[in-house]
């Protein structure tokens, strides 16, 4: 289940659909229950919207043969629908897709998918009807949320298993959360002074035939991507001052010779961190270079800062796009029959996002063996053992945790093969499941770290850090011990990673990361 979201005073901020483009940071909005959604007053809207449903009504009308309307699915197309049976042919495609198993999606994964679907069906180009967008809106908008299977969809033809739940719970069907319990959709409908609808011919094809569930995924995983990066350059700082390691790898000359933007953004934030001033800087550490871990560290999560620009391009083309089968001409005077639901640019863009969100776990394991092992700390005791005198035979310090880190990092690597070369199918939605499982995974190895550096520089600097250090390194670390206390006895840490867990993932990473003037 989800975390609670404690929702901010005052009225929400809305996301208008139908006015424009929907940006991934609204559906992010939308999935915390930061915004609301609210559909466009705009009467060219509406009237955009009319006309497609109109011009799918007169091609009926006029004995028109149109895919999934009057004819079968799939390779069934060929098969013609007698007219008095296309009014049902909606619901026995929702009908029948009821098969999706796995854990349900989130509630806020729920609310992304919810919001996805809709910023594509406001286009104009799917062929639906007002009533069909205001019921999709107050689903969102009242909280009552499908149970959506995650598991089911090869995205080929769209998310359509997955996609069917949110039809079926319009219609009154299956079960929603409500207040954090699973209820009968109907119940929830009318406890909320809704009514289901009727589903009016290609409306069931439309809200399933897309890639929804996929882009929803891929929004949430982007956003915290994003918030890693920043996250993983301020704990190589923090490791950097514990380990005293020569702020001089990271010089803006040295990063201008090899100018990929992302990687000289990560070196600015860690030398504005370590108060790096040529003029001033003087080799503090025995080594003339550090490991790669703190030395390439910009090189490493620069590639998925770097990525993260064409990735998040990629999904917000997705999410602002018609992508269902087949699509309404209004202009013409056409119906268009093609493949948008294909969800290839979902699949490949997750699919590297995993991979180099992945490697932020692998750095960070890498610091954290240098941070424990006396071998290689400059000085410091053993898994950073806070325990002093006779008592420090009995305590392991951070041992234990660092084998955790190990192991989540390992997972997070083992899920890096691309789930796209699997099927013909794009396997768009395994691939973004995939990417927030690894995200997930990076995040417990973050707040593994944000203990060990907070441990490390305690022992490094037991009367505070220093004040050459940036302002937003500083203010950081006294965030950091707030949460995790030092560890002089051994103590448990999965709370402490617990509520670490909690600021990082939503709160956001942005609190522990305020980035000082350079």
């Amino acid at each position: 289940m989800s975390m609670k979201i404690d929702l901010p005073p005052g009225p929400l901020p809305a996301v208008v659909f139908g006015a424009g483009p929907v940006s991934l940071h609204d559906v992010v909005a939308l999935s915390a229950r930061r915004a609301r959604p609210v559909l466009s007053g705009d009467p060219a809207f509406a009237a955009r919207i009319d006309a497609g449903a109109a011009l799918l009504e007169r091609i009926l009308r006029e004995d028109g043969v149109v895919y999934g309307v009057t004819t079968g699915y799939g390779d069934s197309c060929d098969t013609a629908i007698p007219p008095a049976l296309v009014g049902e042919l909606p619901q026995r495609l929702l009908t029948y897709h009821g098969c999706g198993l796995g854990t349900p999606f989130t509630l806020e994964q729920t609310r992304a998918i919810l919001a996805v679907r809709l910023a594509s069906l406001c286009r104009g180009q799917s062929g639906v009807s007002m009533d069909l967008l205001r019921a999709l809106c107050a689903l969102l908008d009242h909280d009552i949320l499908p149970v959506i299977p995650s598991e089911g969809s090869v995205g080929a033809s769209g998310d359509l298993t997955p996609l069917s739940y949110v039809a079926a719970v319009l219609c009154g069907e299956r079960e929603v959360w409500r207040d954090g319990a699973q209820v009968p959709a109907l119940a929830a409908l009318r406890a909320a002074g809704l009514r289901p609808i009727r589903l009016r011919p290609k409306e069931g094809l439309a809200l399933m035939n897309g890639t929804a569930a996929m882009t929803a995924l891929a929004c949430l995983a982007a956003e915290r991507a994003q918030s890693l990066c920043r996250l993983a350059g301020r704990i190589t700082a923090l490791s950097a001052v514990a380990l005293e390691s020569n702020a001089y790898h990271f010089d803006e000359v040295l990063f201008a010779a090899k100018p990929y933007p992302g990687m000289a953004q990560v070196a600015e934030w860690i030398r504005t961190d370590l108060g790096y001033a040529p003029a001033l800087e003087e080799r503090n550490s025995a080594r003339l270079q550090d490991r790669y871990s703190i030395r390439c560290a910009p090189h490493v999560i620069g590639v998925l800062m770097d990525a993260l620009p064409w990735m998040v391009q990629h999904i917000e083309l997705e999410l602002n796009s018609a992508n269902d089968n087949p699509l309404v001409d209004v202009e013409g005077g056409r119906i268009l029959h093609g493949g948008h639901f294909y969800g290839g640019h979902m699949a490949f863009a997750m699919d590297g996002m995993k991979n180099a969100v992945a490697n932020l776990a692998d750095l960070l394991d890498r610091q954290m063996a240098l941070l424990v092992d006396a071998r290689y700390n400059n000085g410091l005791p053993s898994n950073l053992r806070g325990a002093t005198g006779s008592r420090a035979a009995i305590n392991h310090g951070l041992k234990a945790l660092q084998i955790s880190v190990s192991a989540w990092t390992a997972e997070a690597l083992k899920l890096t093969m691309p789930a796209s070369v699997f099927h013909k199918g794009s396997m768009g939605t395994i691939a973004a499941r995939d990417c927030l499982r690894v995200t997930e995974l990076v995040e417990q190895v973050a707040a593994a770290l944000l203990i060990t550096v907070r441990q490390a520089c305690c022992l490094r600097h037991p009367d505070g850090l220093p004040r050459r250090l940036g302002a937003g390194l500083r203010d950081s670390y006294e965030r950091i011990a707030e949460l995790t206390p030092f560890v002089g006895e051994d103590r448990r840490l999965d709370h402490d990673l617990q509520r670490l867990l909690a600021v990082i993932r939503y709160d956001g990473a942005a609190l522990l990361c305020k980035i000082s003037p350079a």
